[in-house]
């Protein structure tokens, strides 16, 4: 299983091509916001204290809580590749059980996530610190470095689920433009999300990525929001937290971050699952 985890890492990273669209959402997002939006989102908090840090703060959680969509789903192409050109059926007549060959397909698109997610990070880092805020302290990088894996892992599940239904190129790569179109808005990150009406909040909330930029902006947020709102009256940060999707509510209920990453973690296992069952439905 290993040596196929291996193949399909250096097979993506091969393809520079891939790579780079598998970034591209990612690379729209911090276009659209260094160009047009930085501005008119910073404008908001006034003259607070630290207004863009606390603005290049959200808007790089999001963008890295996308990446791991992006990228293990470019990470999957390997695989559909190799169904389109029958490679796949090569595979399943070798030795290995195909629960072996969809774990080697899993695995490698969740190393390809992590590694792609982390080299994101680092350069939201860079930007942040170089635009006049602060690099992350240690503990809270490693909380980061642990919500990148959860993403990467829900990411990889959904993904995975996806990539069940296809068989051709073409459709996976209909599939990944469409999906890398509208993920900025499903998580929050083109729109802070309390701009949207109560309905389509309410479909933002039913995406579990939505769940992963909240917990990544409870993170990376908490000291630009320290600096910014001190002094401020509580409901004035709250209200705010609650527009830029820092905070999401069903209700008058707030999320706990605990009740996020159960989501994100319940989430990965439903998919997974769906996933061996529609395989399995097929292979009969």
């Amino acid at each position: 299983m290993i040596p196929i985890v291996g193949r399909n890492i250096k097979i993506f990273f091969r393809d520079k091509a891939n790579v780079f669209f598998s970034l591209l959402a990612v690379l729209i997002i911090i276009g659209l916001y260094v160009f047009f939006l930085g501005k008119n989102l910073t404008s908001a908090l006034g003259d607070s204290i630290g207004a863009q840090y606390v603005m290049d703060s959200w808007i790089m959680s999001g963008v890295i809580s996308v990446s791991g969509v992006t990228t293990t789903m470019g990470a999957f192409a390997v695989m559909i590749d190799d169904r389109a050109n029958k490679i796949l059926k090569d595979f399943t007549v070798s030795p290995i059980r195909s629960s072996r060959l969809a774990a080697a397909y899993i695995l490698s698109s969740v190393v390809v996530g992590f590694i792609m997610s982390i080299v994101t990070l680092v350069l939201a880092e860079a930007y942040i610190f170089f635009n006049g805020g602060e690099l992350l302290a240690p503990l809270a990088m490693l909380k980061m470095l642990g919500l990148i894996l959860l993403t990467v892992l829900t990411s990889s599940a959904m993904v995975y689920f996806l990539t069940s239904f296809f068989q051709s190129q073409n459709a996976f790569a209909t599939a990944s433009t469409i999906l890398g179109t509208i993920i900025g808005f499903l998580a929050g990150v083109y729109v802070p999300i309390g701009q949207f009406s109560d309905s389509v909040q309410t479909i933002i909330k039913l995406f579990p990525m939505t769940y992963s930029a909240s917990l990544m902006r409870q993170v990376m947020m908490e000291e630009p929001l320290g600096i910014s709102f001190e002094g401020a009256p509580v409901e004035a940060l709250d209200a705010f937290k609650l527009m830029m999707g820092h905070t999401i509510r069903f209700g008058e209920s707030a999320v706990t971050p605990f009740t996020s990453i159960l989501i994100l973690i319940g989430t990965a296992l439903l998919l997974y699952g769906m996933s061996i069952l529609n395989i399995s439905r097929k292979a009969k």
